[in-house]
């Protein structure tokens, strides 16, 4: 199984895992053969991509360190809490929490199961629903990273919430400005930025929060030189939790479409995450991050220098960059598939990755000529 990106399915192609919206409603099942209309459909909810299974890619095996059925119930969870956020009624708003730190909880459950695993996954987005899948994914992240720090359970579960409710202040913001396809105006720009703050008034004035992850909310836009909002913090005057959601928080907008860009491939993310250490980001978070985050998840088409093809099937904590890869294609012809592992394998420490290579099988094979 591998992600192919929505520009890259063709009719034909069977479907790997199974799609659903923010509402939990199944899109396309899991085992479908793909035809163009379903393509053309997911083209309009600007789905990012999809798991396919193919002859190529048939032997990989995605683990996720959460489950699906914890991520739909987080992400259905998470377009409540945001819908009720804004409503007139106090019982919806104080159920719409409890059920955040129910929430939670799982998330933390099968993250402390699976702690082993790193991040290895694209994640399936729709579009419009943006904000749910990724108020889930920054809670996945970083509850991936306080669980490699060694947090203690408490601290964890704030984590994880603050995490989780992060962007709850762009509910109180212009919809069409959050939205907005171009540049943001001086006042539009001032708008978006003052939501860190409104969460954290929200959250503080409605709810007893946990101060650590009302200070992460408050916090995940400081940036480790100043030059982040809504205080200027450097470097320990911002909170640890708002350290390590503003990596999660920025490492997972890039890997999504947005209205003002396209999705960066996850190498490219995890580049722009380690070159900012130490500049942005807190150093030891960001050496963390890198450690527990695939820069080429599993069944990502590669190009390696050596003039090779292949596809990763392994990843290593620790050493992102040498992945176990199955070669499929060498200098310009398909080969009979075989492993190499650029970690342990001494005839191929002078090989790397050069970049992505077209990430559907019929592209493979003309790039391999």
């Amino acid at each position: 199984m591998r992600f192919v990106p929505t520009g890259c399915i063709r009719a034909g192609m069977r479907l790997g895992k199974t799609l659903y919206n923010a509402s939990g409603e199944m899109l396309l099942s899991e085992g479908k053969e793909i035809i163009l209309p379903y393509i053309e459909r997911l083209q309009q909810l600007r789905v990012n991509g999809v798991y396919i299974d193919d002859t190529i890619s048939e032997d990989i095996e995605i683990k996720s360190v959460i489950s699906d059925e914890v991520r739909n119930k987080a992400i259905q969870g998470v377009k409540n809490i945001l819908t009720h956020s804004v409503s007139d009624n106090p019982s919806d708003k104080t159920a719409a929490i409890a059920k955040a730190k129910e929430i939670v909880e799982l998330i933390m459950e099968e993250i402390l199961k699976n702690s082993n695993l790193m991040v290895n996954m694209v994640d399936l987005k729709v579009f419009d629903e943006y904000t749910y899948y990724h108020s889930v994914n920054v809670a996945v992240l970083s509850t991936v990273v306080g669980v490699a720090i060694g947090m203690n359970h408490k601290d964890l579960f704030a984590l994880g919430l603050a995490s989780l409710l992060h962007d709850i202040g762009k509910v109180f913001v212009d919809k069409e400005i959050i939205n907005k396809p171009g540049r943001l105006s001086d006042n539009e720009t001032d708008d978006v930025q003052k939501h860190s703050e409104l969460g954290y008034t929200y959250l503080r004035s409605m709810f007893e929060m946990p101060v650590k992850a009302s200070l992460g909310i408050l916090h995940h836009h400081e940036r480790y030189d100043g030059s982040g909002y809504p205080k200027g913090l450097k470097a320990e005057q911002i909170s640890l939790f708002g350290r390590i959601i503003a990596v999660a928080d920025v490492f997972d907008a890039l890997v999504s479409d947005r209205p003002y860009r396209k999705a960066l491939l996850p190498s490219d993310a995890m580049e722009h995450i380690m070159g900012n250490g130490g500049v942005i980001f807190d150093p030891n978070i960001t050496r963390i991050f890198s450690m527990k985050v695939a820069p080429y998840p599993l069944g990502t088409a590669v190009e390696l220098s050596n003039g090779n093809i292949g596809l990763v099937v392994e990843n290593y904590e620790g050493f992102g960059l040498r992945p176990a890869i199955k070669v499929i294609a060498e200098k310009g012809k398909m080969a009979t598939p075989y492993v190499i592992n650029l970690l342990t394998d001494s005839k191929c420490l002078n090989i790397t990755i050069t970049g992505i290579s077209g990430l559907s099988e019929e592209s493979i094979k003309e790039n391999a000529g």
